[in-house]
């Protein structure tokens, strides 16, 4: 029956040839959409867009659902290795909590397939869609513009100069493929393109108050970001005994660039920051819980201006759940793996101005100084402390952390102290109070801090969001106001207007809790501690560090240099019955971090990532990367 059908139907199509293609042969298919129905829609284009932004190139914690795993824990192991943290988690192999050395191949970014299907996007906008209003097309090939100059500025921050390629690579089956081989651009002319881009878009943006698309104030600070790191290469490089740098420039920026870069970097910050758009966030009177709220809170927060959402249930991270105090976690699968080191703690100034080492021993060091209660330690400290870390005696959902390593029990037969840890977590002494807390810290146990603290930034204090059965919308911020301050005010310190760079700053400490215009000089290694703690764990740490060119003497692999270890603080109760004085109060010892085995050690090659061979086969004309 079917074949007599199909006769049928081609008898008369044969009679009725012209019907047959105009109703059948041509029929439109229902299940695809052809470019001229897609480049014409809006909904459609804004849903391509959406699968853009969530293609932007990051290093977070923050990841998906859906991306299993292995991947979301490589991002994390990353944020422990390269930020001030170390990695407390899960472990088969204890030395993967460390680096001994960086590989050349870290950071490493290579993504033409997005740079490809963006320069894909442009032209089909170009060449289909009619029915849009020229606003309609106006925004939408900014919003492509933006996000390509944004891709182009995770390639050059990691790689130096790459390929520009802003159209589509044809190939046309002539057995020549030498036309599609760009060799690599200078890293000033990619660091040019994004300025040049951003100057081109940004009044074509729209998006006036969205902080998940970008709008004009999100194109500048692209620029002031990109401009800052430009300048510094520029002057901190070739400050070198030797510059880093190749003979065709792919690699290195001209010293005489510098103050142009700077200035590019200021004049977009100010931009932003006169704006009346966006203000620092002050809304809780608690200035610690305020910093912490800066990042987190999603309603009424006009210091964010560039995001990364997770808006629906299909796209909801983990970082929560994998990262949540062990005491207070709600299953017993996950917690406590990316842990704040003591080097980070203690770059937090105490508000009188003074350094932020914690005070643990008296001044001629012969004694413990003994705490009444486990948070006086850190009395007094700057307020982003807390916003930050979360550290003992401190809450986290209401609950108290429970951070204590043991108990200092007084030998007097050997007139010193017994160091009495316990073997697990919420243990209980002779005495029957706690020996070891339930969120630890403890030497060798998986999956509690190893360091003594536990994130707070970025830590959704919801309801049974550390479960596997309900994840974080906590989003992750791009851009805020508190970098665009930094920003402006790193560049007006490199271009001598310190009276300007000092207002910058200082606005941002008083939001901390220090008073008014508490500074009154300024030194780069002032501005770099003020990135250091105010950014912390929103992805500058490493980046900071090598556009400064000072990554490879901090993390020099010397077991000797405090700052490529990491050091953790293992508070302890004391139990000496007929001393008032001390007896049930806090000590708290310094010590390198015991999972932590090997010294960080970042080498000259890993100031730019090596770039995979198989790239440099397909195209002969890419110029290898210093030390590869």
């Amino acid at each position: 029956m079917q074949k007599t059908y199909k006769y049928l139907l081609m008898g008369l199509c044969l009679l009725t040839a012209g019907a047959c293609k105009k109703d059948w042969l041509e029929r439109q298919p229902r299940t695809i959409l052809l470019e001229e129905q897609v480049w014409n829609d809006p909904k459609q284009i804004v849903a391509l867009l959406a699968n853009f932004y969530d293609r932007l190139p990051t290093q977070t914690g923050l990841q998906d659902i859906n991306d299993g795993a292995d991947g979301r824990i490589a991002q994390w192991r990353d944020m422990a290795n390269f930020d001030d943290a170390m990695w407390s988690g899960q472990s088969n192999e204890d030395g993967r909590n460390n680096i001994p050395a960086y590989g050349f191949d870290s950071w490493r970014l290579w993504n033409y397939s997005f740079i490809r299907d963006i320069n894909l996007a442009l032209d089909n906008i170009a060449q289909y869609a009619v029915k849009l209003t020229d606003e309609q097309k106006k925004q939408f090939t900014a919003e492509l513009r933006f996000l390509r100059a944004y891709d182009y500025f995770e390639l050059v921050k990691r790689m130096g100069g790459v390929p520009l390629v802003t159209q589509q690579l044809v190939y046309d089956y002539s057995g020549d493929a030498t036309p599609l081989q760009v060799p690599r651009a200078k890293e000033e002319e990619v660091y040019d393109f994004i300025a040049s881009e951003v100057d081109a878009i940004k009044d074509d943006l729209g998006n006036d108050g969205n902080v998940s698309r970008a709008n004009k104030y999100t194109a500048l600070a692209l620029k002031s970001r990109a401009m800052l790191y430009a300048g510094s290469i520029a002057k901190y490089n070739n400050q070198m005994p030797a510059p880093i740098s190749t003979p065709g420039g792919e690699v290195g920026i001209p010293a005489s660039r510098a103050t142009e870069y700077y200035t590019k970097a200021l004049e977009a910050s100010r931009e932003i920051i006169n704006s009346g758009v966006y203000t620092l966030y002050k809304v809780n009177p608690d200035p610690g819980e305020n910093f912490y709220e800066a990042i987190t809170k999603k309603s009424g927060n006009r210091e964010v201006i560039f995001v990364k959402d997770f808006l629906t249930p299909q796209k909801r991270h983990w970082f929560s759940y994998d990262n949540i105090v062990r005491g207070i976690r709600e299953d017993n699968l996950g917690s406590s793996s990316v842990t704040p080191s003591l080097n980070l703690v203690e770059s937090y100034e105490y508000l009188d101005g003074s350094a932020g080492a914690l005070k643990t021993r008296n001044a001629d060091n012969s004694d413990y100084i003994y705490y009444t209660n486990i948070q006086d330690i850190f009395t007094n400290k700057d307020a982003r402390l807390y916003g930050t870390v979360i550290y003992p005696g401190t809450t986290f959902k209401g609950l108290p952390v429970g951070i204590q390593a043991g108990v200092m029990a007084w030998n007097a037969g050997r007139n010193a102290y017994d160091v009495i840890e316990g073997s697990d977590l919420n243990t209980t002494y002779t005495d029957g109070k706690t020996l070891t807390g339930a969120s630890g810290p403890h030497r060798s146990i998986q999956e509690v801090s190893n360091t003594g603290f536990y994130l707070r930034k970025y830590i959704d204090p919801g309801a049974r969001t550390s479960t596997r059965g309900i994840q974080s919308d906590i989003w992750w911020v791009w851009f805020r106001l508190g970098e665009i301050y930094l920003n402006a005010g790193e560049a007006a310190f490199e271009l001598g207007l310190t009276g300007e760079a000092l207002t910058y700053i200082n606005a941002i400490r008083e939001r901390a809790g220090f008073g008014p215009n508490s500074l009154t000089t300024l030194t780069l290694a002032r501005i770099q501690n003020e990135r250091r703690v105010e950014l912390a764990f929103e992805n500058h740490r490493l980046w900071d560090l090598k556009r400064w060119r000072i990554a490879d003497k901090l993390w020099n692999g010397n077991v000797g240099n405090p700052n490529a270890m990491i050091y953790a603080l293992y508070p302890y109760r004391v139990v000496r019955p007929g001393d008032a004085a001390r007896n049930g109060k806090y000590v708290f010892v310094k010590m390198i971090a015991p999972r932590f085995r090997a010294p960080r050690f970042f080498q000259l090659g890993n100031y730019y990532s090596s770039i995979d061979q198989a790239v440099i086969n397909n195209n002969p004309k890419i110029v290898k990367n210093p030390f590869q």
